[in-house]
């Protein structure tokens, strides 16, 4: 798994902008070729329909939204009950919502994306 961790994080960070734009079809959202390159060699297009339905929720909130997902250790599991979280925040400091994990197989510990204009992308590539 740390492999396949350290992999994924240096893969993305060669993503700038996007020539092609994908959907989810039921909802709408776009996404990147960064996004989709991160749901394949991380196994978690879960993580794409979860952050754009919710982002898409709060789109009256901000029109930008900072999606930051967090893994937590083994003692702060144990503190709080759940394995990760993802804040939904302005990218200043206000969070609007947080989504709380019990489980997660993300192979990262964190991750920061965006979600502008309906679509879901990475910080390399708004």
């Amino acid at each position: 798994m740390e492999f396949k961790s350290r992999e994924i994080k240096e893969r993305i960070q060669h993503f700038n902008g996007s020539l092609v734009l994908y959907q989810i079809p039921i909802i709408g959202t776009k996404f990147t070729e960064g996004i989709k390159y991160l749901a394949e060699a991380g196994e978690c297009f879960w993580l794409v329909t979860d952050t754009s339905v919710i982002a898409k929720s709060l789109k009256d909130k901000s029109r930008f939204i900072s999606i930051d997902f967090k893994k937590f250790t083994q003692e702060e599991k144990t503190i709080m009950g759940y394995e990760a979280k993802i804040d939904y925040s302005d990218g200043n400091g206000l969070i609007f919502e947080t989504q709380k994990y019990h489980l997660t197989d993300f192979p990262l510990e964190e991750i920061r994306l965006f979600f502008v204009d309906d679509t879901l992308m990475l910080p390399s590539e708004y």
